[in-house]
């Protein structure tokens, strides 16, 4: 009996275009309910032609989000440096008021938007074939570079502060955001340690996966809320006097305003990229067996 494999794989597989069928006759036959055992050699096709299929499904819907985010991205960060350019004085080091104007935009870029992009990297199609090992890299170096700069921005809040005498830490906005950086270390180095570095075992690193991602949701979470409280409290401070109260809603105060509007569509966008599950990294086995890193479960 010959099975064509052509209807039912894409070009590019490597089957046989015709695949020869063990029969069975006689006693083995009638053992075997006249079943015919399909070829692993086409079942691996099938499954190939299935997952990319699926992958082009999904690449659509999810790049056009990526526009999107990435657009709203870049707006926070413009719309943050804008803010504290035109209307707080720009920048310097020296611990004056413009020292503190880097710890805004920095924070923005590191806890939010280049922690959201680091979070998606294995929502990328691309990253559902193949190899993990650059992906976690990638992953693990945006992050990094999150937390890198989100410690810039904390050392420019704390040399302002220290150099005009104010107490440090004793808000809700710092309050939130020294948890959320805090939560955020520890979870760069546990993912380090546990899913980067190969000596976890796999049950170690299936135990702590649901773990880790729950956190990581969790601190960008945090980040939000930290952003919103401390745009509120920031022009608190600036917006006092009776000439132009928070309370009148000046120019300044709807910009700043529309900037944390585009922080929570941020978050918010990331954070439904992260639970859609038509986007989530397939479970190993689920597309083709040429993923030699998917066997480990992660």
């Amino acid at each position: 009996m010959l099975l064509s494999s052509e209807a039912a794989v894409s070009p590019g597989c490597r089957c046989p275009r015709v695949l020869h069928l063990p029969g069975a006759s006689g006693a083995a036959a009638r053992a075997q309910g006249g079943e015919r055992r399909i070829p692993e050699a086409l079942a691996r096709c099938v499954l190939l032609w299935l997952g990319e299929r699926l992958i082009r499904m999904a690449s659509g819907w999810f790049y056009l989000s990526c526009l999107v985010l990435g657009s709203l991205g870049s707006m926070c960060i413009l719309f943050t440096v804008y803010w504290m350019q035109f209307w707080c004085g720009g920048f310097a080091w020296d611990g004056s008021t413009h020292t503190f104007n880097w710890h805004p935009v920095l924070t923005v870029a590191g806890m939010v938007v280049f922690y959201g992009a680091g979070s998606l990297v294995y929502r990328l199609p691309q990253s559902w074939l193949g190899p993990k090992l650059p992906w976690k890299l990638l992953h693990a170096a945006l992050h990094l570079m999150a937390f890198s700069l989100t410690v810039m921005g904390l050392v420019a809040v704390f040399k302002f502060h220290n150099h005009n005498h104010i107490a440090n830490l004793y808000s809700l906005h710092s309050w939130l955001g020294i948890t959320a950086v805090f939560l955020f270390a520890c979870q760069w180095f546990l993912g380090f340690a546990i899913f980067l570095l190969p000596w976890a075992s796999l049950w170690l690193r299936s135990l702590l996966k649901p773990i880790h991602v729950f956190f990581g949701a969790s601190i960008l979470s945090l980040s939000i809320a930290s952003v919103i409280s401390g745009i509120n409290e920031k022009l608190f401070f600036v917006l006092k006097n009776a000439t132009e109260p928070y309370s009148s809603l000046p120019s300044q105060a709807v910009f700043a305003n529309s900037t944390g509007m585009l922080v929570v569509a941020f978050g918010l966008l990331v954070l439904y990229i992260l639970l859609a599950s038509s986007w989530k990294r397939p479970e190993p086995g689920m597309l083709t067996d040429r993923q030699p890193l998917l066997h480990d479960g992660e």
